[in-house]
């Protein structure tokens, strides 16, 4: 995934908020309880890289979020807890684009309202500055892949991507600012 992020400062706002989640811009401080969360292998089993929960191969993620000035922790707004991890990357304002992804979710979350709030908060406020979202998802991450075409997005490319020096293939889904409003 591209890191062509011009810092814009909509990249990160400090006031995404609803019933369900808040995101806050990460920081160094939430190392330990983001990877509280990241370290459940079972969250990482359909991932291109399925160790992403060990000690040594998760501060390469965590870095990538912090350097990208881009990404959220995930709070449950009830109790306040950090539950996974978001971000907004590839941002593109000739082509009117931006990417959502890297976002993952403690699985007491699954399954429920979460993801949906989550990226329904992120839609809303990104279309706001495009027309079109994308999502890459890991070729064989059917559990988000139905996630993002419940959001109505739809599968537009596979491609190769490379991380650490290892290629893997993706599906590209994108959602088009008019179909959003429509839902």
């Amino acid at each position: 995934m591209n890191s062509t992020n011009t810092h814009f400062s909509f990249l990160q706002p400090t006031h995404l908020q609803n019933e369900l989640v808040k995101l806050v811009p990460i920081g160094p401080e939430d190392f330990e309880p983001l990877y509280q969360v990241a370290s459940d292998p079972l969250i990482w089993e359909q991932h291109p890289i399925q160790d992403r929960y060990k000690r040594e191969v998760f501060p390469a993620f965590f870095e990538g979020a912090i350097q990208s000035h881009s990404a959220f922790l995930v709070l449950d707004t009830v109790s306040g807890d950090t539950i996974g991890s978001t971000r907004f990357y590839d941002h593109f304002p000739e082509d009117s684009r931006i990417a959502i992804g890297y976002t993952f979710l403690a699985r007491a979350y699954w399954g429920g309202q979460y993801n949906s709030s989550l990226k329904a908060l992120m839609l809303n406020y990104a279309f706001d500055y495009v027309d079109t979202v994308l999502f890459h998802v890991g070729a064989q991450n059917i559990r988000s892949q139905k996630a993002v075409l419940k959001l109505g997005a739809k599968k537009v490319e596979e491609m190769e991507m490379e991380f650490s020096g290892k290629k893997h293939w993706y599906h590209e889904y994108a959602l088009y600012k008019a179909d959003w409003q429509a839902i």
